[in-house]
Parts: C-alpha cells; sequence; structure tokens
C-alpha cells in the first residue's frame, strides 16, 4: 500500500490554506512513518486511534503492519483530508471521523470500545493552545491501558506559534506530564526532519506505569 501520487498536491493545497493544521508544506516520510508505527505494530492491537492522518502516510504503513482484525479510527478535522482518505484508502478495517482528537472519548462510548491499544498522533501540538492539547491526552487516558502506547512526533525546529509570535516548544515536556515514560528517536530523513516519542504509563488514572 504505497503513498498515492495526490497526496502530496492535496496537503500542500491544504498547506497553503491553513498552515497551522499541517505545519509543513510536504507529507511524511516513509521513514517517519515507520518510526510512528513501529512501537504500536509489535503489539498487534486490536484498538487503534489515529490523530491527524492527513493524506495516509501513516495510515498506510498502520494499515500494512496491523492484524486483519485491528479496528482503526482515524480523526481528521480537514474536509479535504477527508474526503482524499476516504476515496483513497478503502481499507474495511478503519474509519475516518471527521472530528478533531479530543472527540475521541464520545466516539470511543458511542462505539462501546473501553480499551485503546494503541495511539499514533501526528498533531501539530506546537500550532494548537495548551489547553486543548493537554485535554486531548487526558481525554485518552481512561482508556489506555499499562500495555498501551503512544507515538507523537514534532519537527526538531521546535517551534510554536501562539498570537503570530514564535517560540521554543519542546513536545515531550508536555508529553512528560501526561505518561510516566517519554522515550524519543530523531528521524532526521524527513523534511524536516522530526524527532518521535513513544510513550507510555498513563499518569492520571494511577494504572501501573513502565519504566
Amino acid at each position: 500500500m504505497g503513498r498515492n501520487p495526490m497526496d502530496a498536491v492535496t496537503f500542500a493545497r491544504s498547506a497553503l490554506g491553513n498552515f497551522r493544521q499541517t505545519a509543513s508544506v510536504v507529507p511524511s516520510s516513509r521513514r517517519l512513518a515507520r518510526a510512528m508505527v513501529d512501537p504500536v505494530a509489535c503489539l498487534r492491537p486490536k484498538v487503534v486511534l489515529e490523530f491527524g492522518p492527513g493524506t495516509g502516510a501513516m495510515t498506510r504503513e498502520l494499515l500494512r503492519r496491523l492484524p486483519s482484525d485491528t479496528r482503526l479510527l482515524a480523526f481528521e478535522i480537514n474536509p479535504r483530508f477527508v474526503v482524499h482518505l476516504r476515496e483513497t484508502i478503502p481499507d474495511r478495517r478503519v474509519r475516518f471521523v471527521p472530528a478533531g482528537a479530543e472527540t475521541a472519548a464520545r466516539e470511543l462510548d458511542r462505539r462501546g470500545i473501553s480499551t485503546v491499544d494503541a495511539v499514533v498522533s501526528s498533531l501539530s501540538l506546537g500550532m494548537m493552545a495548551v489547553e486543548l492539547a493537554d485535554s486531548i491526552f487526558r481525554g485518552i487516558a481512561p482508556y489506555l491501558e499499562a500495555s498501551s502506547r503512544v507515538t507523537q512526533y514534532q519537527y526538531v525546529h521546535r517551534t510554536r506559534v501562539d498570537g503570530g509570535k514564535f517560540s521554543r516548544f519542546d513536545a515531550r515536556a508536555m508529553l512528560r506530564r501526561h505518561f510516566s515514560s517519554v522515550r524519543s528517536t530523531t528521524v532526521w530523513l524527513n523534511i524536516p526532519p522530526a524527532v518521535v516519542s513513544t510513550c507510555a504509563g498513563v499518569r492520571e488514572t494511577g494504572r501501573p506505569t513502565l519504566g
């Protein structure tokens, strides 16, 4: 399941229209997708959430690696991306939800899902309000087990945009507020290079933590 040639065109059009949502002008590379999916694919998960699939780079890698009975819920707020994803990834395991990641708990409850084995997040944390980012991870915490894994990437420039002003922002500091274990690796062969963080051990729920 390779990248669709229209991915780059669709992504670039959306980036030009709303750079705050994409934080890049090109889709994620295959190397970045593998680095994001590696920590969760080995779990052979039953339920996976994807936040911000964009044009589907991570989605395709997930579907290539996940068992045939996995349920994948992908949350995307960009209407152009949702149409593109539904047209180009006709896999029965995935459902594209046209809503923000902050609605994940409501969607899980609606579908009768009580446990999530993995979350793959491509959210532009540096482009959103800190309160919103925190609420997203608080929202999924009750559904995560000690064995669950969450992956999140951030570009190495670590630039945050708030009120038109640029500053430094390290997503790992925010992730450590929610998870007891945050391990990172850098994917240099991506445009731009990115740091992938693998998180485990939910702090809020008092569940067992992993070192």
